[in-house]
């Protein structure tokens, strides 16, 4: 039984022609499983995520087992992202925070999850990737909770309008206040 938090080896997206768009491999110190030191060299990956490939092109599936891992997958228009675990994990737990993170990815790039808005807010997909996943620990399921962690104040919302009226009433403030503690002496 594995009642380690560790839950995550890997999260990969790759495009429809098999290139590698992002990769994330979590190798740390505290993994009871880190015995097992596969996939640490760029060789490995690259060979992995081929393979992996060659087996979750065709849409239809969600979830699979490859050289000893459980991978974790979803369509969108030209990408696949995967979660990969160890085959001993929760499916449903992965297949949980991978649907939260395309979800929250998703509404972040206005409903483009394709390879060129991925690409074009790399920084926003990569701060949704660490609020989703920390070091292989899944600590957050909620999409609405990690697109509002990431997402950006916008500019034309946060412009503060200083016209005449606006300084009268402060000037009002100011006065009542000061009126206040006068009167307390």
């Amino acid at each position: 039984m594995n009642l380690s938090l560790y839950t995550i080896s890997a999260f990969i997206i790759i495009d429809t022609d098999g290139h590698r768009v992002l990769a994330k491999y979590y190798h740390p110190a505290g993994d009871p499983n880190a015995s097992s030191k596969k996939l640490t060299t760029f060789k490995e990956q690259r060979a992995f995520e081929k393979g992996l490939f060659q087996k979750t092109k065709k849409a239809g599936g969600d979830i699979t087992l490859y050289d000893g891992y459980l991978a974790v997958y979803k369509h969108s228009l030209d990408l696949i992202c995967y979660i990969i675990g160890d085959t001993s994990e929760n499916e449903l737990m992965l297949l949980s925070a991978l649907s939260s993170f395309v979800e929250a990815t998703s509404s972040l790039l206005r409903n483009q999850l394709e390879k060129r808005s991925v690409l074009e807010n790399l920084d926003l997909v990569l701060l949704c990737l660490d609020e989703t996943i920390d070091d292989g620990v899944i600590v957050e399921t909620d999409a609405a909770a990690i697109a509002s962690r990431v997402s950006r104040p916008r500019a034309d919302t946060t412009e503060i309008v200083i016209n005449e009226q606006t300084l009268l009433s402060a000037y009002q403030t100011v006065k009542e206040k000061m009126q206040q503690r006068i009167g307390q002496l």
